[in-house]
């Protein structure tokens, strides 16, 4: 699928080859039923090809090297994250044009006398609208949520340049201060981040709390589950379970019950930070469940035994 090539002319120039495309499959003029189709991946080879960076890495790697990532020199063995185009056609459309309908320019009289504005002016474009929020997953281990962390996200954004029409690509590192105990779900805000045009708001950028997959442990709000291993003697008679704790603390842990199928032991005050706790003393619970390991095999006295203290 040789898509940059077959929707912009990289020959002609990238902006009149787009301009050209944009107008012949707008949604709202083309009859074609793939118009749509035809819009959007005119509006991605933009977004790619006007971008010096993007263009260099797709004409060096392709298109698999643009979207899965390719090497770079910050450290050894590190790779650039891959590009993933924001899927609003629209949107690059209203950046490009500087408005949401180029056409009402010239079939259309302004309907509204207080936007007809010197020759022309903002017919048919009204006030500027915010772009819809970017949202981005922002994975954490449960070390960083049960003590707190400092993360930094480097995101590439479109930025106006002075002369108020062109625009270039800059980086930004956006500081995420992890509060210790963040529910599942929580939501970080950073207003106004994402790319400038020349008539829109810049979209707010919006990370979402995710718990990564930890070895021992699973969260559930605020409790955390474990699961200790122990011989099925053990589970019969009683013993003391040592368990590490996120804070790299270890605990101990005596079980006097008979552990049966389904057992659990609860301690209290083990669990996660409660995030609504201002010192960070309040947790919730440490739920520890039991996989039982029977053995392979026992020998005739063992037996023998057995069935004397249990049957």
């Amino acid at each position: 699928k040789q898509w940059y090539q077959r929707r912009v002319a990289i020959t002609a120039g990238v902006n009149k080859a787009y301009r050209k495309l944009s107008l012949k499959h707008h949604p709202d003029r083309a009859d074609d039923p793939k118009s749509e189709e035809y819009f959007t991946e005119a509006a991605e080879a933009y977004d790619v090809l006007s971008v010096p960076y993007r263009r260099a890495v797709y004409d060096q790697f392709g298109e698999e090297g643009l979207k899965s990532g390719v090497p770079t020199t910050d450290e050894p063995g590190g790779f650039s994250g891959g590009y993933i185009f924001h899927g609003n056609a629209l949107k690059t459309f209203k950046d490009f044009f500087g408005g949401d309908n180029p056409f009402s320019e010239f079939f259309e009289p302004p309907r509204d006398p207080d936007f007809a504005i010197g020759f022309g002016g903002l017919r048919g474009r009204g006030r500027p609208k915010q772009d819809p929020p970017i949202v981005r997953d922002l994975c954490l281990t449960l070390e960083e949520l049960y003590l707190g962390s400092i993360k930094k996200m480097k995101i590439s954004r479109r930025v106006m340049n002075d002369d108020g029409h062109t625009s270039s690509i800059r980086d930004k590192v956006l500081t995420i201060n992890v509060k210790p105990g963040w529910p599942l779900g929580t939501k970080i805000t950073f207003q106004k981040e994402g790319d400038q045009g020349p008539n829109s708001i810049p979209a707010d950028i919006v990370f979402i709390v995710k718990d990564k997959d930890h070895p021992l442990y699973k969260r559930v709000e605020t409790d955390l589950y474990y699961t200790a291993t122990i011989p099925l003697g053990n589970a019969l008679t009683g013993c003391t379970v040592d368990i590490p704790t996120l804070d790299g603390r270890l605990i101990c842990v005596p079980i006097n019950d008979i552990v049966k199928p389904g057992y659990t032991k609860r301690v209290a005050g083990e669990g996660m930070p409660l995030a609504s706790s201002k010192d960070g003393s309040e947790k919730g619970d440490l739920i520890i469940s039991f996989d039982i390991q029977f053995p392979t095999q026992l020998s005739v006295d063992q037996k023998k035994v057995l069935k004397q203290a249990l049957l």
